[in-house]
């Protein structure tokens, strides 16, 4: 029976003939088959994390009964649940660790350090698989683990070890791939889009199976890219477009966009966005506009972007862990993502899309207004958002730049206690000129009279009153109404 393309180079599942073990292959083994030693298994998407524990776990499979989970499963995800409050024995694989809850996370963190202090054979041993610096948080979480633990990083493949894959599928179709280096630079060592690769150029070869005479396989690396790209195209515009758009679309607010295409030009996809909106300026205020609050509100209001984009906001680390999906990124044209997104050809960067000006005595409204803003994908300066953001700074120089050139509009809220205290009647003084062109949005409290803004200046007038219905009001007319200014 002849060999399948599919079954050769595979893309799902487990390879049968092209796998290639890491060079860390058996020490992985020997501390999964000890009983009692907690595992830990990192590396970025697509170095074959999950396949090289599911190779060891058929390689056990006479010796050692191992269970499968997986935190992308909800089925799963209750077992875990489970597993972390009943403890009961047996050989367990967690995989995707990082998508649990960092409550979930210690309890099996605590497990696993309990486990190897006694060497009880009655608590679960834990396998646990995940992307990178998943073993560094366990050892924060738990902190004397590491000696008790075996951490290994699953590395991508060098390029003796995908060469020797390709070649091994070559002889199995019983052709012969010119060029492998071609391959191998293409794909970094990653043995995922290897595969995909040598599947791709066998295809438009027109080998679909075992070949009955050998046959020479020649490519044009830019042919086979571009034919990937179209076919990811169907399982990722899409996501990558609600992605792009932010939890409520405006053509002016793009911050989401940038991060994608700026994550697009790095060789690992997994960042940390603090790190990275310190090497790029030109994209900080973006990242930075986004990382705190409004990333995780949008994945959590887009089943359809979490499937595909992983958030930690504790330790700012953001995610690609499809490598077909990296891959679409790396290659995609972004002009033409820019245009179906519907963003404008020209937006000016600004950190902030609203200022919040206020005095300490109306501090809860102003945090109020700051929230729901936030809740619908506006960019809101309100210091205690964003104190992690200037620590080691002036706020007098940040606060001017704010109020002054980063933020396109600035919403005061004015009364007495403005007009009287100190730092409101600084920001008062840096945003006093942008009145004129349209840019001050003011909140009447009460009838305090301002130099500079004329009492018929349209704005809000709201007499605060703090009563039981406060917020709704607040909603209804000044948060939707900011919104629709900014359209």
């Amino acid at each position: 029976m002849k060999e399948l393309l599919e079954e050769v180079f595979v893309t799902e599942g487990v390879p049968q003939y092209t796998f290639v073990k890491p060079p860390n292959y058996n020490d992985i083994l020997l501390d999964i088959r000890r009983k009692g030693k907690p595992v830990i298994i990192e590396g970025q998407s697509g170095t074959g994390k999950t396949t090289t524990a599911k190779k060891i776990i058929h390689q056990l499979a006479g010796a050692i009964d191992i269970t499968y989970l997986t935190a992308r499963n909800t089925t799963d995800v209750e077992k875990i649940v489970a597993l972390s409050k009943e403890k009961e024995n047996g050989y367990y694989i967690i995989d995707d660790f990082h998508r649990l809850s960092n409550k979930l996370q210690t309890e099996l963190a605590d497990i696993a350090k309990v486990a190897a202090e006694t060497q009880d054979e009655e608590l679960p041993k834990l396998i646990i698989i995940g992307i990178n610096q998943v073993g560094s948080s366990l050892i924060h979480m738990v902190h004397d683990i590491a000696k008790r633990c075996g951490i290994h990083r699953i590395e991508p493949g060098n390029e003796k070890s995908i060469t020797e894959l390709i070649q091994i599928g070559a002889e199995k179709l019983n052709v012969q791939i010119e060029s492998p280096e071609t391959i191998y630079e293409e794909s970094k060592g990653d043995y995922w889009l290897t595969q995909s690769l040598c599947q791709a150029v066998c295809s438009i070869n027109d080998i679909i199976e075992e070949q009955e005479d050998i046959k020479i396989i020649n490519f044009e690396i830019e042919e086979i890219r571009d034919r990937m790209v179209s076919k990811l195209a169907h399982s990722y515009k899409e996501p990558v477009k609600e992605f792009a758009r932010g939890k409520r679309f405006r053509p002016s607010n793009d911050p989401y966009f940038k991060l994608l295409k700026l994550i697009s030009s790095q060789s690992s996809s997994i960042v940390d966005l603090n790190e990275l909106a310190n090497a790029y300026p030109d994209f900080k205020a973006s990242i930075n506009g986004i990382k705190e609050k409004r990333l995780n509100i949008l994945l959590e209001s887009k089943p359809i972007c979490s499937r595909y984009f992983y958030y930690n906001q504790d330790n700012k680390n953001f995610a690609i862990e499809d490598p077909a999906l990296f891959y679409y990124l790396k290659h995609v044209d972004w002009e033409e993502i820019r245009k179906d997104c519907g963003f404008r050809e020209s937006i000016e960067d600004k950190e902030f899309e609203i200022a919040i000006s206020f005095a300490g005595e109306n501090r809860e409204l102003a945090k109020y207004i700051a929230e729901q803003l936030e809740q619908i994908d506006v960019p809101t300066f309100y210091d205690e958002l964003y104190e992690s953001n200037y620590l080691g700074k002036a706020w007098s120089k940040e606060f001017e730049r704010i109020f002054v050139h980063d933020s396109r509009f600035v919403v005061c809220l004015l009364d007495e206690n403005h007009k009287n205290k100190i730092w409101p009647t600084f920001e008062r003084d840096c945003f006093r000129k942008r009145v004129a062109h349209g840019e001050v949005i003011p909140i009447f409290l009460d009838d305090t009279v301002f130099v500079g803004i004329p009492d018929d200046i349209v704005g809000f007038k709201f007499k605060w009153n703090r009563d039981e219905d406060w917020q709704s009001e607040v909603e209804d007319k000044i948060v939707f109404k900011i919104w629709e200014r900014l359209e």
